[in-house]
């Protein structure tokens, strides 16, 4: 078969049929691709597969690789549950062990600390129009206001313990984080994916463009020395580890930083999470709209006790 006639058969671009078949070939699998009008990706004939054949490396990875919590998310927790027994199953005694000794010792959770992630009632119906390449229409709320679109859901993408999708609308490409879809209904026609499209590069370049153009402000912080990783936690470790460490003594032997965010509505509530342990000291505007949110919140509750 062409790589293209792959790429169609599996749904994916053709770039990653060159790039999977790299991988195999590495991975000792007898696969070539020939060139020319009558060529192709082929496999020497009469190979086969077993899962007896693994080595111990790649029987470990294959479970430390399982994320049932994403997995669940999806609604597949089941699934790979199943899949998992079915695997661990077949595999010789030897490699059954050294699998189950690493489920037992070894657990990835991908959510950072005092976070519990996103709320995502929707992700379920967002999955399946991505799986069965449905356009879907979502109400969406951008922070400043609520839109409607019609979306080509290309894909999903989990971050940090967050879910974004990745969908056409007309001929741009966007990301929605999945948390903020408050309506997700079938537009009932499947759609064509985008020539060459391949999610991971997409999401990749996407991310690291993010990271670079993002606006960026300078915060300086007063913070408890103890608190400094709870920060790292807020705010990210690169930010703290990267933060200038500004000059002057602190009367109550607090570390003074000066960290630089890519500002957005998050941001206070980030800073908010440290309570009594962080201090914004500046810019002003910065520490007035800290002070705002914080005054907001005061008058929120005040009023609910004289309620």
């Amino acid at each position: 078969m062409t790589a293209a006639e792959l790429g169609r058969e599996l749904e994916v671009s053709v770039r990653t049929i060159h790039r999977d078949v790299e991988e195999l070939a590495k991975s000792g699998v007898p696969i070539y691709a020939e060139r020319g009008p009558h060529g192709g990706v082929r496999l020497v004939d009469g190979y086969r597969t077993r899962l007896t054949g693994m080595t111990a490396q790649e029987a470990e990875a294959l479970f430390l690789g399982g994320m049932p919590g994403p997995a669940a998310e999806l609604g597949l927790g089941t699934v790979v549950a199943a899949a998992r027994l079915k695997v661990l199953a077949s595999l010789p005694p030897e490699l059954r062990a050294r699998a189950s000794r690493l489920v037992e010792r070894f657990h990835l959770d991908a959510a950072g600390w005092f976070r519990q992630g996103d709320v995502v009632p929707h992700l379920a119906g967002v999955a399946e129009a991505v799986w069965k390449g449905r356009r879907i229409e979502i109400d969406y709320d951008r922070g400043d206001l609520r839109v409607t679109r019609p979306i080509d859901p290309l894909g999903l993408v989990l971050k940090a313990g967050l879910w974004y999708l990745i969908g056409r609308t007309g001929d741009q490409l966007r990301t929605y984080r999945v948390a903020r879809v408050s309506r997700v209904a079938s537009l009932g026609e499947r759609f064509e994916r985008p020539p060459g499209f391949d999610l991971a590069a997409y999401w990749a370049e996407s991310s690291a463009a993010f990271e670079r153009d993002a606006p960026r402000v300078e915060v300086d912080v007063r913070v408890r020395p103890e608190a400094i990783d709870r920060l790292a936690d807020a705010v990210g470790r690169r930010v703290v580890d990267e933060a200038e460490r500004l000059r002057g003594g602190d009367p109550d032997g607090w570390a003074r930083l000066r960290l630089r965010l890519a500002w957005d509505d998050e941001v206070p509530r980030m800073l908010f999470e440290l309570g009594r342990d962080l201090e914004v000291v500046g810019p002003p505007e910065v520490r007035a709209r800290i002070v705002a949110t914080a005054r907001d919140i005061v008058d929120r509750y005040a009023g609910a006790q004289a309620g």
